[in-house]
């Protein structure tokens, strides 16, 4: 069985991007865009080795990139060109004595899916070269001048996307006659392959619009948010007796709900966790030196701190002009300044154990709504949080995420909403599982979603 190579191409500088820095290193969700990519490729069990093609300057930033994350399928760096296709050509040419299928990806496309990658490695096994697409949601017209020449048959136009993907014989006997026309241009492998050997039929992969490349600066903010708003699961760690053994948990809100079913589980698996809370220990996360306080007891006790989990937080589900200012204040401080407070305390302890540091938003944080504005704006601050100390602990080798539970029976739920059905709710023990998972995994700057399983979206 042919093996699959994944080609990340990351030749380019970002000169339509406007910044110095080439595009494939901008950071978001706490690591530059080609660690995302790459990620991609590295955890999907049906991509054999990892192959990335670099401008020649890059590459002594890029040996250091793959050993800083570790990543163990990454067997070559390649020198690319100019032109995006010396850098197709730089990968046929390195595999060309093997039987081999490559996949072309561009590296500052991160936030491809799993499903997309699974779709296309099975469609090389029917076909010999493939496309990824989406449909077009504008009307796309041909021009002669600033003049309309045409009007396509929208139904039948797709936007191209990556990963592209070959039989490497096909791709290279492509390569070979188009190198032989001298007016060869392209900027598209699978137009290679179409216009230089016909015969041979491309099968397109639906895409998906997350799927976006990062070419120009608007589209920074579109992958922010696009980062925020993914469905990022949890990582299927196995969660065995042994599996937080000689680990030390700190959790705040640990009393209730969603906190103690964390600290129980943590304890189950073999964690020392401890927790705090207004109820429990008289710690209030809205007072740094109360958090500190704790910490610090801990530290003193243990020795070191592993993970810190804050699930503390306050609901008051009313309109602002009926809230009192009182009220206000109080929300903030625990919701927010709370999170700051869990993190400048923590940050020693875990640059010292490289440790996890993890927080709560709640699906309220991607709109304000009446009713919610205090709570669904803390909620939605945590998320930016989150994101920007990640990148900026990623050097100190703290991993920071974000849980986003759907609607979770817990005491602050059944106080703001009363009784409801009970399958309408998730159960406080799925979200501890998920957290636990998450704290195993290697994710930074994520938010990570926890669903009930067949759900309907509200």
């Amino acid at each position: 069985m042919k093996r699959n190579i994944g080609v990340i191409l990351a030749g380019g500088i970002g000169a339509r991007l406007g910044i110095s820095t080439p595009k494939q290193f901008f950071k978001v969700a706490g690591k530059m865009v080609v660690e995302h990519t790459i990620d991609v490729f590295e955890k999907n069990p049906r991509i054999d080795e990892i192959a990335i093609v670099s401008n020649a300057m890059l590459v002594a930033e890029f040996e250091d990139i793959v050993l800083r994350n570790g990543w163990k399928k990454v067997k070559r760096i390649l020198k690319g060109g100019q032109e995006r296709y010396e850098s197709s050509l730089s990968a046929i040419n390195a595999y060309a004595d093997e039987s081999v299928n490559l996949i072309f990806h561009d590296a500052v496309r991160p936030l491809l899916s799993q499903r997309i990658l699974n779709d296309v490695v099975a469609a090389l096994e029917t076909y010999q070269a493939i496309d990824v697409a989406i449909p077009s949601a504008d009307t796309i017209i041909e021009v002669e001048g600033n003049v309309i020449a045409g009007i396509p048959d929208r139904s039948r136009l797709r936007r191209g996307q990556t990963p592209q993907a070959f039989d490497i014989q096909v791709i290279r006997r492509a390569y070979e006659k188009a190198l032989q026309d001298a007016q060869f241009k392209t900027t598209d492998d699978c137009g290679v392959v179409r216009k230089y050997l016909p015969e041979v039929p491309v099968y397109v992969v639906n895409g998906e619009e997350t799927n976006m490349k990062l070419t120009y600066k608007e589209d920074t903010y579109m992958l922010d948010k696009f980062f925020q708003l993914r469905n990022s699961e949890p990582s299927h760690q196995n969660l065995d007796a042994n599996a937080f053994q000689n680990k030390v948990a700190v959790v705040f809100g640990g009393s209730c709900g969603i906190g103690a079913e964390i600290v129980r589980m943590l304890k189950e698996y073999g964690a020392e966790a401890y927790s705090f809370s207004r109820s429990e220990t008289h710690t209030d996360v809205g007072s740094r030196e109360d958090v500190e306080k704790a910490l610090q007891s801990v530290a003193d006790k243990e020795g070191h701190i592993d993970y810190v989990v804050n699930t503390a937080g306050v609901l008051n589900k009313e309109p602002l002009a009926t809230m009192d200012y009182e009220t206000i204040l109080a929300a903030i401080q625990t919701n927010y300044i709370g999170t700051v407070n869990v993190a400048l305390s923590a940050f020693p302890y875990l640059r010292k154990s490289r440790g996890k540091l993890t927080f709560f938003t709640s699906s309220s944080y991607t709109r304000g709504r009446a009713f919610y504005s205090i709570y669904s704006s803390t909620k939605a601050a945590i998320v930016n949080f989150v994101q920007a100390i990640a990148q900026e602990w990623e050097g100190y080798g703290i991993a920071v995420n974000c849980i986003n539970p759907e609607r979770t029976k817990t005491p602050m739920r059944v106080r703001n909403f009363g009784n409801e059905p009970a399958d309408t709710l998730l159960a406080a023990e799925k979200v501890a599982e998920s957290t636990l998972q998450t704290l195993l995994s290697d994710y930074t700057g994520q938010v990570i979603d926890v669903k009930r399983e067949n759900h309907n979206d509200e």
